[in-house]
């Protein structure tokens, strides 16, 4: 009989393969590979109905980064659709404002920094797109249209956020509307715009024009210039090795570098000889999390605007000097090493395969839950809150300035072995992302498990969700072994014991490719309403 160690079997596909945290987001990426799409057409098919799906997770109104591998170059491209703060996003506007911090919530956070990932799509398409625009965001247009069944997580979301959602006229029409099926007619208009027009159907016209009428009514920061001014930007990716693996992460304003550093704090202490899921398994990645976490506060910001030492921070020496502050037989007091930052935030992660072998690592997002919780005007678009993430401190590499980027927790990665790619993962989760990244490349490297294995594998985040959690609180499913739970808070970890699976844990997904046989092998996380679906 076969081993049986995961729920669900990972998914193999000869062609290619599109993974995401929603069936029929993958499913519309897999009909645009079918129809002679890349797997960029592929996974901006995907994005685009997730953002029609899954609300409370991403939007048009948010941000996006791209991982592309090209095929016939053998080189890994960078694109940062980060939004930049408006021409009024000053220190001065809020302090005007009697306000002391970016509030978490409302038009002020969803105005502060315009929305980047429909300049992502369009750029990346632009260089790689093999279909028409309008035919990848036919899917997504559709379901706005024509409506899409409500899943029980995003009621659940949906319930969590309705005191927010309530604030806002615009939201409350069309998310909080009862039965089964949901419907955004002025949402597929604006898709259809961008199927129409690309950039310009966005940043340019009609909706852009709108966005903005409604800003001005309420107060917020949006300007037509501001609008004109926005762009994604090709850049390039960071990397670092791992025993036989070559990991490329976005790089700032994103923590991607915070996985590089956790890989080099803990090669040396080889845990491919230690039990997966033992004590020292877990205890050693939550104390490289806590010193990689210190060296982010202090340093990522948006590099256009701040010195930030990238090269350094993902350096072999570099981490041979952070090691000494780990502690293999106690756990780090947050206060000797304090990292900031919350657990709390949602995205959504797609990653595509095709046919030639080009693959695409997209992760997108509007930051909390359903974002700003509030729709601008008629656009029937979900704003994003990511600019809570900007300081009012003046003294901060992260302060608000017009036309910069907040600290990103958004990252995307591509794997490589020998020369050849291996593997594309992501996941939702804020401050856990860098988190889960790790642990599921581990459980990989280490441990032998396969995509799906990886994703299914108990999960551990370090860190508060709320102000009332202490910082350095150590959530962990609980099909972690109990001999492992027992010697953790004997160590001094802080346990915040969860059930055997919680969608805290965050959704992560991903693509690994067998260099024998070239198949593609997809994985989804059951925390979510994900699959991988290839062909």
């Amino acid at each position: 009989m076969t081993d049986i160690r995961t729920g669900r079997p990972a998914t193999l596909a000869p062609n290619g393969l599109v993974t995401s945290p929603h069936s029929l987001a993958s499913s519309a990426g897999v009909d645009i590979l079918r129809a002679g799409g890349s797997a960029i057409d592929a996974a901006l098919a995907a994005s685009a109905v997730l953002s029609v799906l899954y609300p409370h997770m991403t939007s048009i109104g948010g941000d996006a980064f791209w991982l592309i591998h090209d095929a016939k170059t053998k080189q890994v491209r960078y694109i940062d659709g980060g939004g930049r703060a408006t021409s009024g996003g000053t220190i001065d506007a809020f302090t005007r404002r009697g306000l002391g911090e970016v509030p978490i919530k409302g038009v002020l956070p969803g105005t502060l920094t315009v929305p980047g990932a429909v300049a992502s799509w369009t750029e990346a398409h632009a260089a790689y797109g093999r279909l028409p625009l309008a035919r990848c965001l036919e899917s997504a247009i559709g379901y706005a249209r024509d409506g899409f069944p409500v899943t029980r997580r995003l009621a659940h979301w949906r319930n969590m956020a309705r005191p927010d959602l309530e604030k806002s006229p615009e939201a409350a029409a069309i998310l909080l509307k009862h039965g089964p099926v949901l419907r955004n007619p002025d949402l597929a208009r604006t898709l259809e715009a961008i199927a129409s027009d690309g950039w310009y159907g966005f940043y340019d016209g009609d909706v852009a024009r709108e966005m903005v009428r409604w800003s001005q009514a309420n107060d917020g920061f949006f300007t037509a210039a501001d609008f004109e001014a926005q762009s994604a930007r090709w850049g390039e990716p960071i990397k670092g090795t791992y025993r036989d693996v070559t990991i490329y992460e976005t790089p700032p304003p994103t923590q991607g570098f915070a996985v590089l550093e956790m890989l080099n704090l803990l090669e040396p202490f080889e845990l491919h000889k230690k039990p997966f899921l033992g004590p020292d398994h877990v205890h050693l990645m939550v104390q490289a999390k806590q010193v990689a976490y210190h060296d982010r506060d202090q340093h990522i910001a948006d590099p256009l605007f701040a010195e930030v030492p990238t090269e350094r921070l993902i350096s072999k020496a570099y981490a041979n000097e952070r090691r000494r502050l780990m502690d293999p037989g106690r756990a780090l007091p947050w206060d000797k090493i304090p990292s900031y930052g919350s657990l709390a935030g949602d995205t959504v992660y797609v990653a595509a395969v095709d046919r030639e072998g080009n693959a695409a690592s997209l992760i997108h997002s509007v930051y909390g839950s359903f974002g700003a919780a509030v729709v601008a005007g008629r656009t029937g678009v979900v704003l994003q809150n990511r600019s809570a993430y900007f300081s009012l401190d003046p003294k901060s590499p992260n302060r608000v300035e017009p036309g910069k980027t907040p600290l990103h927790t958004l990252i995307a990665s591509l794997a490589y072995r020998d020369d050849k790619l291996w593997a594309a993962v992501g996941c939702m989760g804020a401050d856990g992302q860098p988190q889960i990244h790790l642990q599921t490349y581990l459980a990989m490297i280490d441990h032998g498990r396969d995509i799906q294995e990886a994703l299914e594998a108990p999960r551990f985040l370090s860190g508060r969700f709320a102000i009332r959690e202490a910082r350095d609180t150590l959530h962990i499913e609980g099909r972690v072994p109990a001999a492992t739970l027992s010697e953790l808070e004997r160590r001094g970890h802080l346990l915040n014991r969860w059930g055997d699976w919680n969608e805290y844990a965050g959704h992560a997904h991903g693509i690994t490719i067998d260099p024998a046989s070239g198949l593609k092998i997809g994985g989804a996380d059951p925390r979510s309403d994900g699959a991988a679906i290839g062909y």
